[in-house]
């Protein structure tokens, strides 16, 4: 059983543009995710999903020169590029959605999530609706059926830019399973989207990476315990704020 990831990037943020070519101790964001993301298990490929808009043409030579396959599509319809991005690099049984801000990802979290999907037999599987883990170690795992339906289905705009909603929020057609953590550690915020969360993920770095870069949750977390003045670098953004303002969009749309 083949195991697709599908990390989907892009520079043009809006709250911090090119976060994800940001040097972290002296490589692109990215790359140091994708670095993390190697060390999975489960994982049989990985695959970017960037736009083919000309703003990404640097993010696609970086893919190049790291040596990851590189799918584009479109900038604003990213459930088309994801699944463009399936059918492009499958056939694959299961797919995972991860995103690029995250480059505090936990392979073995990731792990976790795709064992629990098989071992379920869902249709979706995911830690991060009933969140327990800290923002930033989200993953989501899916079945190549259920992709193609939502993107064949899927009309709302927060449904095209967040990939999964289509599929999260009809529990009734798609059996839905939860992975949550031991502790509530939901309340730390170890995502990129704002300055400061690139301060907050460089002092991380800069603390562990040099010893063991190999470095897990649980070393992030024992780190905070010595220090706990870095988790109030970036502790006062609201969690999936770019979702939220997405669904506003649904409703002007509907008007």
């Amino acid at each position: 059983m083949t195991v697709l990831a599908i990390l989907q990037a892009r520079v043009s943020s809006s709250r911090l543009p090119k976060k994800v070519l940001a040097p972290i101790l002296g490589k692109p964001m990215l790359a140091r995710q994708i670095e993390r993301l190697k060390h999975s298990e489960t994982i049989d490929r990985l695959v970017v999903a960037t736009s083919n808009d000309p703003s990404d043409d640097a993010l696609v030579g970086l893919c190049a020169d790291i040596g990851i396959s590189c799918h584009r599509g479109s900038l604003n319809d990213v459930l088309q590029r994801f699944a463009g991005a399936f059918e492009a690099f499958g056939p694959a049984d299961t797919i995972v959605r991860l995103t690029g801000d995250c480059p505090l990802a936990d392979p073995a979290v990731i792990d976790r999530v795709i064992r629990e999907h098989l071992a379920s037999g869902a249709d979706y599987t995911t830690n991060a609706i009933e969140c327990t883990w800290p923002d930033g170690l989200d993953a989501e795992v899916m079945r190549g059926a259920v992709l193609r339906s939502a993107a064949s289905e899927a009309a709302l705009p927060s449904q095209r830019e967040h990939v999964t909603p289509f599929i999260y929020n009809n529990p009734q057609r798609f059996k839905i399973a939860h992975v949550k953590n031991g502790e509530n550690l939901s309340h730390l915020r170890w995502t990129v989207d704002e300055p400061a969360d690139l301060a907050f993920v460089t002092e991380v770095y800069t603390a562990l990476y040099p010893e063991y870069p190999a470095f897990g949750t649980a070393d992030i977390l024992a780190l905070l315990a010595r220090r706990p003045e870095l988790a109030t670098i970036n502790g006062s953004f609201e969690r999936n704020e770019g979702y939220a303002k997405s669904l506003q969009l649904d409703t002007t749309s509907q008007k």
